[in-house]
């Protein structure tokens, strides 16, 4: 009896166990090919660009391992260059709490080959180096496996985009035109204090 209540108690603390801790990167199988299409080294602009997106599964493995893989989501990822002294961006192998992936590009149901998507870069995208990583689900929307278009190290095929400076061409002229205006009201200040001046002293 106390046996049994042992291993019931530790079922249950397994389970919560899990359930807290959530899935790991690190537990994952890497069963989905990704890629993405800037060049390594290639620099897109946010809002402007698109990216192309192909993933599918990887046949080396056995026949059947996807076989619970219901959705895939693919995201736009940071790049450890571009993680270095900014912890809002750490990698945690805690896929829940994991903040390296923050830009979802598409979320489809699971086919094991010939997925594309063309993506338009988002106008809040910020300037840094990144890589595209695909999660697959099951039907209880759990991590079961995923790819990325860099290896391991997440150091190969790495792309930059430039983020949106909040300047425009507008907003450039306008400041031109406003610094300009106050140096010739400044200059018609001086002129007419020095009218007045010169108007008081004839009096």
């Amino acid at each position: 009896m106390a046996n049994s209540a042992f291993l019931v108690s530790t079922v249950l603390l397994s389970c919560l166990a899990a359930t807290c801790y959530g899935a790991t990167i690190s537990s994952l199988k890497e069963t989905l090919l990704v890629t993405a299409s800037p060049t390594p080294g290639q620099v897109v602009k946010a809002g402007e660009d698109k990216i192309t997106v192909t993933w599918s599964y990887n046949n080396t493995f056995a026949s059947g391992t996807d076989s619970t893989y219901k959705t895939i989501q693919v995201k736009l990822c940071y790049a450890p260059i571009s993680q270095v002294d900014r912890a809002w961006r750490k990698t945690v192998d805690n896929l829940a709490k994991d903040k390296t992936c923050q830009f979802k590009i598409v979320a489809k149901p699971y086919s094991p080959s010939n997925n594309t998507f063309t993506w338009t870069i988002e106008r809040d995208v910020p300037t840094a180096t990144y890589f595209v990583r695909a999660y697959a689900f099951d039907s209880a929307n759990e991590y079961v496996a995923f790819g990325q278009s860099t290896d391991a190290h997440k150091t190969t095929n790495l792309f930059q985009i430039q983020g949106i400076s909040g300047r425009s061409v507008s907003i450039d002229i306008a400041s031109i035109c406003f610094s300009a205006f106050s140096v010739v009201s400044l200059f018609g200040f001086f002129f007419m204090e020095k009218r007045k001046a010169k108007a008081s002293q004839q009096k």
